[in-house]
């Protein structure tokens, strides 16, 4: 890949701002001051990547993966309505590139969020099909026993909806705490599906999707993954 495309391909700006700052000596990559905009690079062996001196996060190509612990009070959105975007909580010039949520979380939903490039990836994984485990930690507003997680198992019809719509599983870890495992993605499911059992979700946490989990990130905080 010519260098130019490369940096443009980073998000630091259009072909004409990319080619004035490899050609002024700006562009460090691994250590090295890169000034032909035609150079040919490999993506995959840059590790660093500066602007006059400042470091910047090196976005994987052509498709990348990032595992993030979505805080409470972001929106799962490039267009938010009353909270912040989950989108602001990375650098600059990663903004400028084009990516997507896997799925959505809702404003007051915390937990493992996964957000891409690769649209294929995107469906597959979010693909009612596929049936992709989603584990979520229920704070729940009254107190509940074994019945609950009966009913949840064995299915209830959300209002408004025609369908049965039964939990892989669910386990109450304590009579104001249901782990959760759904394998679809319906509009607050998991809310909806609590309060057809007769409960109510007073906090939601999602710990698992598929086979990843926050990895012991802290909320807002957000790391490339290989998938």
């Amino acid at each position: 890949m010519q260098l130019l495309k490369y940096i443009q391909s980073q998000g630091i700006g259009s072909r004409k701002q990319c080619q004035w700052l490899i050609e002024n000596n700006c562009i460090t990559l691994n250590g090295e001051i890169c000034n032909r905009p035609k150079a040919d690079i490999d993506p995959a062996a840059v590790r660093s990547l500066e602007i006059d001196g400042e470091a910047l996060a090196v976005v994987p190509m052509p498709y990348f993966y990032i595992l993030l612990n979505k805080p409470a009070d972001y929106e799962t959105s490039h267009k938010p309505q009353q909270y912040p975007s989950v989108f602001s909580l990375f650098p600059d010039h990663m903004r400028q590139i084009d990516m997507q949520a896997v799925g959505r979380l809702d404003a007051d939903t915390t937990g493992v969020l996964l957000i891409t490039n690769d649209g294929q990836f995107n469906h597959r994984v979010t693909s009612p099909k596929h049936k992709v485990a989603k584990l979520y930690r229920v704070t729940l507003k009254h107190p509940a026993d074994e019945a609950l997680c009966a009913t949840l198992k064995q299915g209830v019809l959300l209002h408004d909806d025609n369908e049965t719509v039964r939990a892989a599983d669910a386990v109450l870890e304590h009579p104001h705490t249901l782990l959760l495992t759904i394998t679809e993605g319906k509009y607050h499911q998991v809310k909806r599906m609590v309060a057809a059992a007769g409960n109510r979700v007073e906090a939601l946490h999602r710990s698992r999707f598929g086979g990843w989990d926050t990895q012991n990130l802290a909320p807002g905080e957000w790391k490339f993954i290989e998938i």
